[in-house]
């Protein structure tokens, strides 16, 4: 018996959706993992670490504003508490680490996130936390004679935007071209006069400001704990490879394919879910190793 007359079009259409909505929060936070990859050629484990400090942050916010002003001043407030954190790590750690070998930076940034899940532990304890939507975002919308979450639309609208402001940072902004360039070549860069180190810092900072997003856009629809940092890690990194490392398109490419098979999963066999994803990730690598799309390392 085919999905279509098991489910019917319309409930298989909100499935999909569904998907594509989840798949926005994984576009963000890789985006901003792919941007690492492609400019500072760091392979950033603490990135998940980030994401879930901004979940945090923005249950902070929440609780100490309150109502629907406290939510739209989390998803500000919260990626710039990461974006803080990302840059004083930067300016002391990370930019004196630029020229190690790959495996070197691996596990630099493996030990930087076992430091932040423990800060992460020592500020805001071990106790599950949660955020609620504002009211304007709870409850349902009618699609095609199905009800579908207003927080899951308003996910689908942010995530374009998001990646529309990326591609205008990085194709309109000088320091966007800069990067690009540096990504090449970045002793030519420096050769010319720029200051590459601030070039990277500024790249690194937006990358974990978007982890920061994601964590605050992921908080109203799941329960906040330690720990939440490894699943997302994986696949995030998971959906850089696929698309082609560094290049940010390719993880919104991989972050549709990891979203959508997902979805199907839990309409077809809800108990095997989780793995749909990873089938997903081995024959893309089957048939194109290097990713999707093209890759920048």
């Amino acid at each position: 018996m085919d999905t279509a007359s098991t489910y019917g079009l319309s409930e298989l259409a909100m499935q999909l959706l569904v998907g594509l909505s989840r798949s926005m929060i994984l576009f963000i936070i890789s985006a901003g993992l792919s941007l690492i990859l492609g400019v500072l050629r760091v392979p950033n484990v603490a990135h998940g670490s980030l994401y879930m400090i901004g979940a945090f942050a923005a249950f902070t916010v929440n609780t100490v504003i309150g109502g629907s002003l406290g939510f739209w001043l989390s998803l500000i407030l919260a990626p710039l508490f990461v974006a803080l954190v990302s840059f004083a790590a930067e300016r002391a750690l990370f930019c004196h680490l630029y020229e190690r070998e790959h495996l070197m930076l691996l596990l630099f940034t493996f030990a930087l996130m076992l430091i932040l899940g423990d800060m992460v532990k020592l500020f805001w304890g071990v106790e599950y936390k949660s955020v609620t939507a504002p009211d304007i975002l709870k409850g349902s919308v009618i699609i095609l004679g199905q009800p579908f979450p207003t927080y899951n639309l308003f996910l689908l609208v942010i995530g374009p935007v998001v990646g529309f402001g990326l591609w205008l940072f990085v194709n309109k902004t000088r320091v966007g071209k800069i990067s690009k360039a540096a990504a090449v070549d970045r002793m030519m860069v420096g050769a010319l006069g720029i200051n590459v180190s601030w070039v990277f810092c500024t790249a690194f900072v937006i990358g974990c400001f978007l982890a920061g997003l994601g964590g605050a856009l992921v908080a109203p629809t799941m329960g906040l704990t330690l720990g939440m940092d490894h699943a997302i890690i994986m696949e995030a990194f998971l959906i850089v490879v696929i698309g082609g490392l560094g290049n940010i398109w390719g993880a919104l490419v991989g972050s549709l394919i990891f979203g959508v098979t997902h979805s199907l999963g839990v309409m077809l066999l809800p108990q095997f879910a989780i793995i749909f994803p990873y089938v997903a990730v081995v024959i893309v690598l089957i048939f194109w190793p290097r990713g999707l799309l093209k890759s920048v390392w």
